[in-house]
């Protein structure tokens, strides 16, 4: 072999041994990553099934110790749970539908350049991510409506979100050509007509990270309904899981003698299955959007 051949050879041996090692630096680096993530979620889960005098002591950390059902019977037996859960899929369903049609209305109005006052009124949206008239201007104003202490409080008032307007308006300026609304008006479409029947099918990927982020948002929120609701048997889920850890806390702190020790032990048990209970609906319904999710961030994000 001549020492050309030789040189090659050798010059791509350094290369292959080289790349194989940023790769297996890239592994290592993102399982690394992906335990650190998913780790606390998998710690939450086998510590809802455990003694609480382990987690406590820190003998749980890799399976279950003191396996039982105790937090999950607790939880599920307790008579609001249900009602509370019915609430939230309903503010959560009604919301995530009001939401979609308020947003990707106006991001559809903002993204035509024909719009007369188009930057003005972007500004204006812009302006309210800032500022905002405070808790008790909106508390009085919601009261005047007559929409304290009933359904609509948690799903009318708040539906507008702003970032969401400008994420599905760059969407709409970069994925839909300017030439369809052309063709369209060739063909006698009008503006409703063109938005129903021709930008909404072909903004699925938007569409579906929307929903996600506002339905997301509406499962997880108790504030709002802290404030506006009074009447518990409107108490979304959040709620619910709130007022049962503040009680069985404050029952385990004014107890006495064995009674307090056990009522600390449930309280102890109840922290991680609430989390458990809380999350897992929103969980199965990510990996069935999952696929726009991607690419619809993605897009909508490119530039505004």
């Amino acid at each position: 072999m001549s020492g050309t051949a030789q040189l090659n050879v050798g010059s791509k041996r350094k290369r292959w041994s080289s790349d194989n090692i940023s790769e297996i630096m890239l592994y290592v680096w993102t399982v690394l990553v992906l335990i650190v993530t998913l780790y606390p979620l998998y710690f939450i889960v086998i510590a809802s099934f455990s003694d609480p005098y382990a987690v406590g002591n820190g003998q749980v950390w890799l399976l279950p110790s003191g396996f039982t059902f105790d937090g999950y019977k607790e939880l599920l037996n307790h008579p609001r749970i249900w009602i509370g859960y019915r609430n939230t899929i309903a503010y959560t369903i009604v919301g995530t539908l009001i939401g979609l049609a308020v947003n990707l209305s106006a991001a559809y109005a903002l993204s035509r350049k024909d719009l007369f006052g188009r930057k003005t009124i972007t500004l204006f949206f812009i302006f309210t991510m800032f500022f905002n008239g405070g808790l008790i201007p909106t508390f009085l104003t919601i009261r005047d409506f007559g929409l304290y202490d009933t359904f609509l409080v948690l799903v009318l008032p708040f539906a507008v979100g702003v970032f969401d307007i400008i994420v599905a308006r760059t969407f709409f300026q970069n994925s839909i050509p300017a030439d369809l609304w052309e063709a369209a008006q060739v063909d006698g479409c009008g503006n409703l007509r063109y938005y129903f029947m021709i930008v909404l099918p072909l903004s699925k990927a938007i569409i579906s990270v929307l929903a996600l982020w506002i339905a997301v948002g509406h499962w997880n929120s108790y504030f709002n309904a802290l404030i506006y609701i009074k009447d518990d048997a409107l108490y979304p889920l959040q709620l619910v899981l709130r007022n049962i850890l503040i009680t069985n806390q404050m029952q385990s702190d004014m107890g006495t003698g064995e009674a307090a020790q056990v009522a600390l032990r449930l309280a102890n048990m109840l922290r991680y299955s609430v989390i458990i209970v809380a999350t897992i609906p929103i969980m199965c319904i990510y990996p069935f959007v999952q696929k726009y999710f991607n690419q619809g961030v993605m897009i909508g994000a490119v530039k505004s």
